[in-house]
């Protein structure tokens, strides 16, 4: 295991489900997990690594189970319509609408221009501002840093509905830690990818950086 301290961000390099144990306090989580859609970007000519056990959600459902247990204030986890028969029930359902469609059966599905965001308010749970509306609207990204990489606005967006120590479990790209380093949050990052865990320190590294600077 390897630990980085970025400003306000602890970042782990290692499997989540090793680590996780041994995160004692943390208000909300935010997280991407792989949660079955064996997902593979035809369009890019690099091609980035696949992604482990996105065959199945059984690591989604496992970190989900252990925010439930653990965090304090809120879970935003991602995942398809599908999932809700994967995942518990969530308290809201969130969808994401992109700039395009995005994959899925070319021939007899309906083009997808959505994701969903599952919400769990758990024990100290309040909206720190209004109360939110359940349809957001951001462009996708290109993927340039992770085969699933969010918007940091997007993530910029779930934060302001979140309190406290938020951690992410499954980092990749660091969207979420370059969201929180310019909230002047404090984060908690976990990635098992050597690859993904030094893409995501130097992001939050440059992100946190500029904030220092403007502040």
């Amino acid at each position: 295991m390897r630990k980085e301290k970025i400003g306000k961000s602890t970042l782990y390099l290692g499997d989540c489900l090793d680590i996780l144990p041994e995160i004692s306090k943390v208000d909300s989580v935010v997280c991407d997990p792989p949660y079955g859609m064996a997902f593979q970007s035809n369009y890019r000519e690099i091609k980035h690594l696949k992604i482990e056990n996105d065959d199945n959600p059984d690591i989604a459902k496992l970190v989900i189970d252990w925010a439930l247990a653990k965090a304090k204030h809120s879970l935003y986890a991602f995942g398809r319509w599908d999932n809700i028969i994967d995942y518990p029930k969530p308290k809201s359902l969130i969808t994401w609408v992109k700039n395009n469609w995005s994959m899925g059966d070319l021939e007899h599905e309906h083009a997808r221009q959505t994701e969903v965001i599952f919400f769990y308010n758990l024990v100290n749970h309040s909206f720190p501002y209004k109360r939110p509306t359940d349809v957001v609207y951001f462009e996708r990204t290109k993927n340039e840093y992770h085969p699933t990489e969010k918007p940091v606005g997007l993530m910029q967006t779930i934060l302001g509905w979140t309190s406290g120590t938020v951690l992410d479990p499954l980092m990749g790209g660091g969207s979420t830690g370059i969201a929180c380093a310019k909230m002047d949050r404090e984060f908690i990052g976990i990635e098992k990818e050597l690859k993904y865990f030094d893409i995501a320190c130097k992001r939050i590294e440059d992100a946190q950086r500029q904030t220092e600077l403007f502040i």
